[in-house]
């Protein structure tokens, strides 16, 4: 691993109504952590938190009201970051109501993405199994996660384009039965929202684009090792606009600007008759392949654990090769794992700086790579020896 690259770790973590946590301050050294606990104690609760702070959601639930304590309107996350020699103080706090509010070194920032950065980490739990198995949101999803870890300014690009793209499904929706008697009027306000969504759609679906070129050698060759008799795994990126077209778009902002703007020609009577947007980066899909054949509706149970895996691996060594080595975090998922995947990221999680393992039991953790252990008790945390 390059020597100029940073590594990331996280040396003390505040949580304030955070899910079951009143008040709790834990601080940890490098290597290997493993947090132990029943299920419902709290023991994923501190990964999640980990995990908020790199990505601003959680990787279990699709809003925040839940990470906030019962009966309270508010809670707070709260991390000492140290990246490399330097040490960072970054801390969110999550409403009910109003936006959230962030810092840095206790300096308020203007809006919550500006603390993407600070804190890399890759996040692999059993929910993984839906970005293999779900719909094409999970990968896409899981594309813009990588993509704002690795560029943090893409969080407000992919926040401007959802913008744009709410207001112009809202004019194409309220068009009603003016859309073919007045077309023309309603063309010429729909293109003053087609310059922005073709400016911002193009940035992030080129954006993607690279991900996945710079993305998928490192996963076929995790998977490879992983699982070895497999077929071959590929990515590559199905997009909108090439759906579109009779020939793949070719990449250069130019050539995907020109293809948007024909795309969204082609589709106007059609985005008109159906009220919402056809065409961009919200209609695209990461295609998983093994062999020739699709990833979703053909891996087997074991395949698609193996293909979860890969990507998350993949995308810890693009992030530590281009950014700086990331915090690793294992969600209860050793249990999941047969005997070949355990020991592979067994092997894996020996060389992180630093590495989270949450698990139920004492068995389900590799025991010879930890150095600290945590046990989680009806939201109590105390360290103990092996």
């Amino acid at each position: 691993m390059d020597e100029a690259v940073p590594h990331l770790q996280v040396r003390q973590l505040t949580l304030q109504n955070f899910r079951n946590y009143d008040d709790l301050h834990l601080t940890f050294p490098g290597g290997v952590i493993a947090i132990v606990g029943s299920n419902g104690q709290g023991k994923t609760n501190i990964v999640e938190a980990i995990g908020y702070l790199s990505t601003l959601h959680s990787h279990r639930v699709a809003s925040d009201i839940p990470l906030i304590r019962h009966d309270h309107t508010s809670a707070v996350i709260a991390a000492e970051v140290i990246r490399g020699d330097r040490a960072l103080m970054v801390d969110i706090q999550l409403n009910t109501g109003r936006a959230n509010q962030a810092r840095i070194n206790k300096v308020a920032v203007p809006r919550t993405r500006e603390i993407l950065g600070v804190l890399t980490a890759i996040t692999f739990a059993p929910e993984d199994l839906a970005i293999v198995r779900g719909d094409p949101s999970e990968r896409r999803a899981f594309l813009n996660d990588i993509a704002t870890q690795q560029f943090p300014r893409l969080s407000g690009v992919m926040a401007d384009y959802d913008r744009v793209l709410k207001q112009r499904n809202a004019l194409l929706k309220s068009a009603g039965g003016a859309r073919r008697s007045n077309l023309e009027a309603v063309s010429a306000t729909l293109s003053v929202w087609d310059e922005q969504l073709v400016e911002f759609g193009t940035e992030l679906m080129c954006a993607r684009n690279e991900l996945i070129v710079n993305l998928a050698p490192l996963v076929a060759s995790t998977y490879a090792e992983i699982a070895p008799h497999s077929e071959p795994l590929s990515l590559s990126y199905d997009d909108s606009l090439s759906r579109s077209e009779e020939r793949p778009v070719t990449y250069d902002p130019d050539a995907v600007r020109k293809a948007f703007f024909q795309a969204l020609d082609t589709k106007r009577q059609q985005e008109l008759d159906r009220g919402i947007t056809l065409v961009g980066p919200h209609r695209d899909e990461l295609r998983l392949t093994l062999g020739r054949a699709p990833v979703k509706g053909y891996a087997s149970h074991g395949e698609s654990w193996s293909v979860a895996l890969a990507l998350r691996l993949g995308s810890y060594d693009l992030l530590a090769r281009e950014r700086a080595t990331p915090v690793l975090i294992l969600d209860d998922v050793f249990a999941e794992l047969d005997t070949r995947r355990r020991r592979h990221l067994a092997e894996r999680v020996a060389d992180a700086p630093q590495a989270f393992i949450t698990a139920a039991v004492d068995e389900d953790v590799p025991v010879d790579l930890v150095g600290c252990w945590l046990e989680v008790d009806k939201a109590e945390v105390t360290q103990r020896d092996r």
